[in-house]
C-alpha cells in the first residue's frame, strides 16, 4: 500500500484572500517592464499589473 497524503483544508476566507479589495477598486498595481513602446500610437506606454487579481492597465506618457 502507498502512503496516504493528507491535504490541507482551505478555509473559504483564505480562498479569496485579497480579492475583496480588487472588487471595490483598490488594486495593488506593479509596473510591468515588458512592453514600453506602443507601435500604433508611437508613444511610450507604462503597463501595470495587479498583484492580487492579475488585472492589467496601460498608461500613456
Amino acid at each position: 500500500m502507498g502512503d496516504v497524503v493528507a491535504f490541507k483544508k482551505i478555509k473559504p476566507s483564505q480562498k479569496f484572500k485579497g480579492r475583496e479589495l480588487c472588487k471595490s477598486g483598490f488594486h495593488k498595481w506593479q509596473v510591468v517592464s515588458e512592453n514600453r513602446f506602443d507601435v500604433k500610437q508611437g508613444k511610450l506606454v507604462t503597463s501595470y499589473r495587479c498583484l492580487r487579481c492579475g488585472a492589467t492597465r496601460n498608461e500613456a506618457r
